[in-house]
């Protein structure tokens, strides 16, 4: 099969001819359709995390079809369009797995990590880790960046709390344009925080209903009740911190982030909150799975070729995408 592969940190991917996967008896085998590119490849290849498996095949916003079972697999048939996403297995046994929080388990592992990923035209995955895909969402490369931006977006949406009225989004791209459509759903207003003098930036999040856009180093016309961060970028925080009322939540809801400012105390006080927002739960994969076809939320997306998906993080890095980038490999 046809795969990139990262061979070190720092270097570009290589397209590789490698075997087909051969998945282990809990495993089911998947004929990739679509794959999400995420900023959290980006951290991968940067070397910004610091452990993945080497060589890698990177890539966990993964839509496809199970082509074959494990010999103790029961969950999935061959034919069933799956998604498989950023966190590929927990232990069941740690303390925060018998607390039903295993997005915080102590021996996790990861899609396009510490596991190969979907930048390929196969991949294996454990079978309770992946996602059924609704028969309401049919278009796998609209689907793929429902399996992180999707549901890293959810989650962070979610930990800001309920009675949300004004909710601020800093980092206007994959991630945003989901929860933009969430938020709207549910009557909350929107106000996005871009690159400083990202107009088109602001355009699109405007078209997705927000009330307000601007750059981030702007201060919004209203106090919000909470501001979520999907840009890799510390000094966001105090920023949010001063754009938020009393008792409002900052949520980061990136995996990388560069090192936070000092700020002056008086920004955090008045019950305000600072929290970050760790991996998912499959509980958040099945509620946002079904929810997406009944708002419908609808993503933009930029299809690239397998054999581009340098390309496609390079657009990921400069900001010039609009939504997200998805690569479709043709198996044929």
């Amino acid at each position: 099969m046809r795969a990139m592969v990262l061979d070190a940190p720092g270097r570009a991917l290589v397209e590789r001819e490698l075997p087909v996967p051969v998945p282990g008896p809990s495993e089911v085998l998947i004929r990739v359709s679509a794959c999400g590119v995420c900023r959290t490849d980006l951290h991968v290849l940067d070397g910004e995390l610091t452990e993945p498996k080497l060589p890698l095949v990177p890539g966990h916003e993964i839509v496809g079809e199970v082509v074959r079972v494990g010999s103790a697999a029961t969950r999935h048939e061959s034919g069933e369009r799956v998604g498989v996403p950023w966190l590929g297995g927990t232990d069941g046994t740690c303390r925060f797995c018998r607390k039903g929080r295993e997005n915080l388990c102590e021996h996790p592992t990861f899609t396009g990590y510490t596991h190969d990923g979907g930048y390929a035209e196969y991949c294996t995955a454990d079978e309770r880790y992946t996602f059924p895909v609704p028969d309401g969402l049919d278009d796998d490369p609209h689907v793929a960046p429902l399996l992180c931006a999707g549901l890293i977006g959810y989650r962070t949406y979610r930990m800001a709390g309920d009675g949300i009225e004004r909710l601020g989004i800093y980092g206007f791209g994959a991630a945003a344009h989901i929860v933009a459509q969430i938020a709207r759903h549910e009557d909350v207003e929107i106000y996005a925080f871009t690159s400083p003098g990202d107009t088109d930036a602001q355009g699109f999040a405007r078209s997705l209903g927000a009330v307000w856009a601007g750059g981030s180093d702007e201060l919004p016309p209203d106090l919000l009740d909470a501001a979520l961060i999907f840009a890799p970028v510390g000094a966001l925080i105090p920023t949010a911190l001063r754009a938020i009322d009393k008792g409002g939540v900052v949520v980061a809801g990136g995996i990388h982030m560069s090192d936070i400012p000092s700020f002056p105390y008086a920004d955090l006080w008045e019950e305000r909150v600072i929290r970050s927002v760790a991996n998912l739960t499959r509980a958040d994969g099945e509620q946002l799975l079904a929810l997406a076809p009944t708002i419908p939320i609808r993503t933009e997306v930029e299809v690239f070729d397998l054999e581009s998906a340098n390309e496609a993080l390079e657009h990921l890095r400069s900001g010039s995408l609009r939504g997200a980038a998805v690569l479709v490999p043709d198996t044929g």
